[in-house]
């Protein structure tokens, strides 16, 4: 049940690219017949606020708190902190809601969940990169401390 710390950024990796392609998927099924140079910027434009705002800073704040664990060894699901597993179930609860009882137009889900999707991909993304440098950096001190 425990992985060593860095492994923490690997399933962060796998969860949120997970959780993109999924949201990412929705949104590109729903997009056929909304395809229209308005709806691809506003795609964009949400892209680009949940990246900047919200998934780029989560990412920064959690490989820090993944890196900066003093134990070689931690429980798998330490990839999140309470309050992130909080938010995310709430997402999820929501976004479910959304589309199970039609609160919102399909034309909605498509230009949201496209952008939306394509950020949390990004997150994922992001977090196996620093997995990967990561392991370069304990290779690197391996071979120089051999």
């Amino acid at each position: 049940m425990k992985v060593k710390y860095y492994t923490l950024l690997l399933l962060a990796c796998l969860v949120w690219s997970g959780a993109g392609v999924n949201i990412l998927r929705i949104g590109l099924i729903t997009y056929p017949g909304y395809i229209t140079l308005v709806n691809v910027v506003l795609s964009c434009v949400v892209f680009g606020v949940f990246q900047r705002f919200v998934f780029g800073r989560l990412v920064n704040k959690h490989t820090g708190r993944i890196l900066g664990y003093e134990e070689e060894r931690k429980f798998f699901w330490h990839f999140f902190d309470g309050k992130s597993f909080a938010i995310m179930a709430v997402m999820m609860s929501g976004g479910i809601a959304l589309r199970a009882w039609s609160l919102v137009p399909d034309r909605f889900i498509a230009v949201f969940y496209t952008g939306l999707g394509a950020a949390l991909l990004l997150a994922g993304i992001l977090f196996g990169v620093q997995y990967v440098q990561m392991r370069w950096r304990i290779k690197e001190r391996q071979e120089d401390g051999a």
